[in-house]
Order: structure tokens, then C-alpha cells, then sequence
């Protein structure tokens, strides 16, 4: 435990660093951005040059940009994410109302992805170079070649107007109805997981396959031991130490398709927040979302490295 202890605070050292270079970046991305805050807060009311220059001045849009940057960072540490400049409330509210749909966006699909890819995976290295290998096979390459955006067209064309299964559309809050929920996400889910789900099956397979051929394995089923006991105690704990390196950097696609696919589906997420921001030239709003999906990005690979400590002993000896 002292061992595990030790390298989490060093994960944590190097976040502030981390943080801090994300921060700076999406900020001078947004002040070297085209869009304008003074311009979209009088959008269609035809404001004067007094009334822009008088705007900029309030809300500190002519200091120098090292100025902006310490003020903006001070304001994030006390979790302040300004103003929306169409919708004036705080950021952070309009972010915290958007977020848990696109939490559960992300999480089912990363659950369906993981569940996907263990029982294809393992499945196909066990039947490795026979059919149920070779389907796999062509099935996860299939997967890995079609975009979530083309997978979401392909299920609202066939599955819900086709065969009316599902709506093509809209969320209905799990706290109402969760059948409704359920026929809301599913589609959606499975658009943003199945490409993801195709790559860690590849992942997999190979994994599950290179540790089956070990010295150990031969002997403990040499020895009598169930096939099935070897493979869940010993192969999988082994095997599955790549697969999770690439997991963690999975959950940034992840995050990143359900910009799109809340876009294709109606819902009323983080990516539907951005896509109105900038739209409607809202750089607060922008930066807003970038930071909170960037800093999501960054607890789920801290929680894989965690995983990771506790799935291979080596990394704890080598502390």
C-alpha cells in the first residue's frame, strides 16, 4: 500500500503541470479565436463602437494577456468559469446541467465497449485460427473502419424509422422513466462504443493469445486444472494490462464522439452545449466545456493508472 501511495502522489504532482498547460492552451486558443464576446452580447441589437469599447472595458477584454491568463486561472481555482455571453448565467451552472447526460453517455458506451471486447477477445484467442476467430476477426476490423457518426446514421435510417424500436431522438430522464431512458441511450451508446469495442477486441485477442502460450499455462493445465480456472485466475490478470493502457486513452474518443453523437441524437448534453457556443460565438462557454472534458480525461487515465497498480504487481515493486 505504501508502494501504490507513492507513485499516486507522483501522478498527482505532475497533474498540476498538466492542468495548468491545458488551461493556457484552450485560453489562448479562445483569445486568438475569430469570435468576439463583445460582438455576440449585442447580437442583432446593432451596438455602437462606444457601447463594444465600453463592454471590452467591464469585463477586462483589453488587458494585456498575462493579466487575463492569472485573473482567469484565479477565477477557475474558485470555480468561476465566467458568464455566458448569450445566456448569462455562470458557465459552470450551464456545464453542470449539461454533464451527467454526457456522463452517462460516455459510461455506458465505455461499459458495453469493455463488455464487447472481453467476451470477443477471449473468444477468439481461445478459437484462435478457427471460424469463431476468423468472424471476430472480420468483424472488429469492420468495427475499427466505420465512424460513430456513420454508425449513428446507419441505426436511425434502420432501427428507429425502419423498424420503429427505438425513437430517432430526444432523452428522457432515467429518474421519470427508465424503460424511456434506456430506448433513448441505446442507440447513441452503441454508435459511440462499437468502434471502440472493435479496437479493444483486436487488443484483446492478441493479449489473451500471447499469454496463453507461456510455460505456465501448459503446465497448470498439464496439471489437471480447469481450463476455464486458468484462463480467469491467471491469463486474464496478466493479459489484460495492454488492454487497459489503451482503454484509458479510449475514454478521450469516447468523450470526444459524444460531441457528435448528442449532436445526431437531440441530446441535451455537453456536445450540444459547445456546438450553441460556437455557433453563437460564446468563448466562455467554449472553454467552458473544452477544460471540464480535458480535466475528465485526466481523472479517468489517474483511475486506470490505479488499475493498472493494482492488476500488475511489478509496478508496485518498482516504486
Amino acid at each position: 500500500m505504501l508502494a501504490i501511495a507513492r507513485i499516486l502522489a507522483r501522478r498527482i504532482a505532475l497533474l498540476v503541470p498538466l492542468m495548468l498547460g491545458i488551461v493556457l492552451f484552450v485560453f489562448l486558443v479562445m483569445r486568438f479565436s475569430d469570435s468576439d464576446p463583445a460582438s455576440a452580447f449585442f447580437q442583432g441589437a446593432n451596438p455602437t463602437p462606444e457601447q463594444l469599447q465600453q463592454f471590452r472595458e467591464e469585463n477586462g477584454l483589453l488587458d494585456p494577456l498575462p493579466v487575463r491568463y492569472i485573473a482567469f486561472v484565479g477565477d477557475l481555482l474558485q470555480g468561476d468559469m465566467g458568464t455566458g455571453v448569450l445566456v448569462r448565467t455562470p458557465v459552470l451552472d450551464q456545464v453542470m446541467t449539461a454533464l451527467p447526460l454526457t456522463l452517462q453517455l460516455t459510461f455506458l458506451g465505455l461499459a458495453i465497449a469493455v463488455v464487447l471486447s472481453l467476451v470477443l477477445g477471449i473468444t477468439a484467442a481461445i478459437h484462435r485460427d478457427r471460424l469463431p476467430d476468423q468472424i471476430i476477426r472480420v468483424v472488429s476490423l469492420t468495427g475499427v473502419a466505420a465512424p460513430s457518426f456513420w454508425l449513428a446514421l446507419l441505426m436511425i435510417q434502420y432501427l428507429a424509422v425502419g423498424q420503429g424500436w427505438f425513437p430517432t431522438g430526444g432523452y428522457v430522464n432515467p429518474a421519470d422513466s427508465f424503460s424511456g431512458w434506456l430506448k433513448t441511450m441505446t442507440m447513441p451508446a452503441l454508435a459511440l462504443s462499437l468502434p471502440v469495442a472493435a479496437q479493444l477486441t483486436r487488443i484483446v485477442r492478441t493479449a489473451v493469445v500471447e499469454e496463453l502460450d507461456k510455460d505456465y499455462v501448459r503446465t497448470a493445465i498439464g496439471s489437471g486444472l480447469p481450463p476455464v480456472v486458468v484462463v480467469g485466475r491467471n491469463v486474464l490478470r496478466n493479459a489484460l494490462i495492454n488492454p487497459l493502457t489503451v482503454l484509458g486513452l479510449r475514454v478521450g474518443y469516447l468523450l470526444g464522439g459524444a460531441v457528435v453523437i448528442e449532436t445526431i441524437f437531440s441530446l441535451p448534453g455537453m456536445g450540444k452545449l459547445m456546438i450553441d457556443a460556437v455557433k453563437n460565438g460564446d468563448p466562455a462557454v467554449v472553454q467552458g466545456v473544452v477544460i471540464t472534458t480535458a480535466v475528465g480525461f485526466v481523472i479517468v487515465n489517474l483511475v486506470i493508472d490505479i488499475l493498472h497498480l493494482l492488476v500488475n504487481p511489478r509496478l508496485r515493486s518498482a516504486a
